[in-house]
């Protein structure tokens, strides 16, 4: 997961050091998160949405060309993918404990702000936003435009989408563990025609769209 700051406490830390979390939004609606899922974990006793899905993760493999940056890694499993392959792959995330997870496995991820500096700005080939990271911070315009930031001219951003989305919703939440909570703050969820208005605002165009298992994947591309 990514944060517009990394000052002050990150409501995912404790997140991925449970994995067993909630987001709560602030009209009341509770949202199981696969936190299990993200960390590439496998768990007899979790719900099948926490499965982890090698399969999505192969074809999401499929579509990286050259270079690949993940924006919001968590505890680095695309990245671990891709490295396998003897990609070029590096992960960014704001949370010390997904960013321990990761290293402790010797995958390269960095524990940085997306909106900060990073590596290769403008020649990576991929950037990959995954798993709703493309709403964090309640601004997916502002995550669009810096992962078109990162990419070269022609590169792709591969970003998945919310199917029970149609255009933007934005939203106040928290999330919520067996014993903790965090302080509430921006989120977002776009859908298909979102998708397609932002990219359009910022200067991307959609090379293509699939769906694996209920999830939707929109392709982008920097003309």
């Amino acid at each position: 997961m990514i944060s517009d700051s990394l000052s002050g406490p990150n409501p995912f830390d404790a997140m991925f050091a449970s994995r067993h979390t909630v987001l709560r939004s602030a009209d009341g609606e509770l949202r199981r998160w696969p936190v299990n899922r993200w960390c590439g974990v496998e768990d007899v006793d979790a719900v099948e949405a926490e499965s982890v899905d090698h399969e999505f993760d192969t074809r999401i493999a499929d579509r990286c060309r050259g270079a690949t940056i993940d924006l919001g890694c968590g505890p680095g499993r695309l990245v671990d993918v891709l490295v396998a392959r003897r990609m070029i792959a590096l992960g960014v995330d704001s949370s010390t404990v997904a960013v321990s997870m990761a290293r402790r496995r010797g995958i390269t991820v960095l524990l940085r702000d997306i909106h900060g500096p990073l590596p290769g700005e403008g020649r990576w080939t991929t950037a990959l936003l995954i798993d709703g990271n493309v709403g964090i911070g309640g601004a997916p315009e502002r995550v669009l435009a810096r992962a078109a930031e990162l990419v070269h001219r022609g590169g792709t951003i591969v970003v998945e989408i919310d199917p029970a989305v149609e255009h933007v919703e934005y939203e106040t939440v928290r999330v919520e563990g067996d014993e903790y909570a965090s302080s509430w703050f921006p989120w977002a969820r776009i859908g298909l025609l979102g998708a397609e208005n932002l990219s359009g605002c910022c200067g991307l165009r959609i090379a293509g769209t699939w769906e694996h298992g209920g999830r939707q994947i929109v392709e982008m591309s920097r003309p």
